[in-house]
C-alpha cells in the first residue's frame, strides 16, 4: 500500500505498543484504522523486559501463539539485591494464572506489534511524520504528514482527515507538547539511565536463567536483562544530580563504576564484554493534566512518564490503549455516551498511573538502609499529585477506606506507609520458597489478599467487575468493550 487515503475513521500517531494495540484492538472490531509512523521499523527502543499483562494483551490482539514461537527469552521474574536484603521473585507465586512474561529485543517486539497490526487490516505507513493537527471546535479533525519517501522518491507532503485521533507518539507527546500544552513535570523520578549491551556474561542459576537481575548502589540501582541472542541489557539509573557530579568521567566509566558497587551485576558482567555503544536517557517524570478530550486520546508515554524500575512502560502502553479501543467500540456501538466514554478512560489511565507512582516510591524506600540524596529524591510529595487524585486511585484498593476518605494532609504518608507494607508483606511471603509452598488456612488468605492488591497495581485491573468506576468496566466478551454494571 502506498497511498495515504484523505479520510480515515480512526487516526493513530505512532506504531510502538500502545499504537499498535490500540490500532489492531480497533480493526479486529471491523473498523477502519490508519497508523503513521515516523520511523521505519524496526527500530531501536529501550524498555526490553516485560510484565505478565502483556499475556493478557497479546492474547486479546490474537497474536498470542505467534508471540509465543517468536522465541523471545522467557522471564519467570527477577532477582533483587535491593539495599541489605536479595529474594527471587517468581510470578504468580502467590496467586495468579499469568505466571511469567518476556525480555525482548525491542526492535523486534515493537517491529512484531507492528506488522501483526498490519495483518489485522490497519493501514500502517512507516517513515511518515506527522507535522500539524487541526481543529474544528476544540475537537482534532485532521493531520498534515510529510511522507519521507513518496513514490517517486522524494518527500510528499498530505493530508488526513479523521473521526478520533489516538496519540500515541511517545514521548515526543504531539498532542501534549505542541498544542494542549499540558505536560508537567514532576519532581519525583528526575533520574538518568546509562547502559550498554554485554556477551559471555553469566545469568542466573537454573530455571532464573531469563530473569532480570535487580540490585541497588548507594546512589541508584541497575539492572541484567538477559535477551535470547546471548547477550545482557546492564544499566544503572542515578538522579541527575549524581551524573552532573561524575561530569568529568565518560558514560562509559560511569557504567563500569556502578556495575563495580554491585555484587550481584559484578558477578554476572565480570567474565563478558561490552559490544555496544553506552547510551544514555533522561529518565524525566511527567504527566498530562488530561489523558483524553473530545476527538482524542493520549496513551502511554504520550501521556504520561514514570520510571523503568518496575517496567511498567509497555504495561501502561497497553494497558491505556487497550481502555481507548473498548472504550471507542461501546461509544459507536451507541451504548455509551462520548463524555461517559472519555470520563472512564481519563479515571481509568489515571487511576493505573497513580498506583505505579506510589508503588515505586514505596519500592524505592523499602529497604534502602541508608541516608542518601538519591534515595530520598524518590520519595512523593504533595506537588507530585493531589490529594483527591490518590484517594481516588486507591478507592477500592486499601484498606481502610473509611480512614482514606477522611484522611487530608496525610494522605501521602497513609497511603505510601500502606504501600510498604504490603511490598514488606510481599518480600516476606516470597522469602522462604518451601515455607511458601505450605501455606493454608489464614497465612494462604494473607498470601491472596496480597497478590489481588499488587495485581490491581500491576494488572488489567479494569476487567474485573469489582473495580468499575462509576459502574463501567471491560468486558471481552462478546468482544471488548466497555460494559455497565447491573443491578
Amino acid at each position: 500500500m502506498t497511498n495515504i487515503t484523505e479520510k480515515t475513521k480512526f487516526l493513530v500517531i505512532g506504531g510502538g505498543p500502545g499504537g499498535s494495540t490500540a490500532a489492531t484492538l480497533l480493526a479486529r472490531q471491523g473498523f477502519e484504522v490508519t497508523l503513521l509512523e515516523a520511523s521505519k521499523f524496526p527500530r531501536y527502543h529501550i524498555g526490553e523486559s516485560l510484565l505478565p499483562s502483556i499475556l493478557q494483551i497479546v492474547d486479546l490482539l490474537g497474536a498470542r501463539e505467534k508471540m509465543e514461537k517468536f522465541g523471545f527469552q522467557r522471564k519467570n521474574g527477577a532477582y533483587l539485591m535491593w539495599g541489605s536484603e536479595s529474594w527471587p521473585l517468581n510470578f504468580g507465586e502467590l496467586a495468579g494464572d499469568q505466571t511469567y512474561a518476556f525480555q525482548v529485543e525491542r526492535a523486534d517486539f515493537d517491529h512484531f506489534m507492528l506488522e501483526h497490526a498490519r495483518s489485522q487490516g490497519v493501514k500502517v505507513f512507516e517513515g511518515v511524520e506527522v507535522r500539524s493537527i487541526k481543529f474544528e471546535e476544540g475537537r482534532p479533525v485532521s493531520a498534515g504528514y510529510l511522507m519521507k519517501n513518496g513514490n517517486n522518491g522524494s518527500p510528499k507532503q498530505g493530508e488526513i482527515h479523521f473521526e478520533y485521533l489516538i496519540d500515541a507518539s511517545g514521548r515526543d507527546g504531539i498532542m501534549a507538547n505542541h498544542y494542549l500544552k499540558n505536560r508537567r513535570f514532576h519532581k519525583i523520578f528526575q533520574n538518568i539511565a546509562v547502559w550498554g549491551y554485554w556477551k559471555n556474561t553469566k545469568r542466573l542459576p537454573g530455571r532464573r536463567d531469563g530473569d532480570i537481575a535487580v540490585g541497588s548502589i548507594p546512589y541508584g540501582w541497575l539492572w541484567g536483562i538477559p535477551l535470547r541472542d546471548g547477550t545482557m541489557s546492564v544499566g544503572v539509573v542515578m538522579h541527575r544530580d549524581a551524573l552532573k557530579s561524575k561530569r568529568s568521567m565518560s558514560l562509559e566509566a560511569i557504567l563500569l563504576e556502578a556495575i563495580d558497587e554491585s555484587p550481584l551485576l559484578k558477578e554476572l558482567v565480570q567474565s563478558g564484554e561490552c559490544v555496544s555503544d553506552i547510551k544514555s536517557e533522561a529518565d524525566y517524570s511527567y504527566v498530562s493534566e488530561n489523558f483524553c478530550g473530545p476527538g482524542y486520546f493520549l496513551v502511554g508515554d504520550a501521556a504520561c512518564f514514570l520510571d523503568p524500575l518496575l517496567s511498567s512502560g509497555v504495561h501502561l502502553a497497553t494497558f491505556s490503549a487497550m481502555l481507548a479501543a473498548a472504550g471507542l467500540t461501546s461509544y459507536y456501538d451507541g451504548e455509551l455516551t462520548e463524555a461517559e466514554m472519555l470520563n472512564f478512560f481519563e479515571k481509568s489511565y489515571r487511576q493505573a498511573y497513580l498506583r505505579f507512582l506510589v508503588f515505586l516510591s514505596a519500592f524505592y524506600d523499602v529497604g534502602r538502609g541508608r541516608d542518601n540524596y538519591f534515595w530520598e529524591a524518590q520519595k512523593l510529595t504533595q506537588e507530585d499529585v493531589s490529594e483527591e487524585d490518590l484517594k481516588l486511585a486507591f478507592l477500592k484498593l486499601v484498606t481502610g477506606l473509611k480512614d482514606l476518605s477522611d484522611a487530608q494532609s496525610d494522605t501521602h504518608n497513609y497511603l505510601l506507609e500502606e504501600m510498604s507494607r504490603r511490598i514488606d508483606e510481599n518480600f516476606d511471603l516470597r522469602q522462604d520458597k518451601v515455607e511458601l509452598e505450605s501455606l493454608s488456612g489464614e497465612s494462604k488468605q494473607v498470601a491472596e489478599e496480597n497478590a489481588s492488591f499488587f495485581s490491581s497495581v500491576e494488572g488489567l485491573f479494569s476487567l474485573s467487575q469489582d473495580s468499575a468506576i462509576e459502574g463501567l468496566y471491560v468486558t471481552i466478551e462478546p468482544k471488548l468493550k466497555v460494559a455497565r454494571l447491573t443491578s
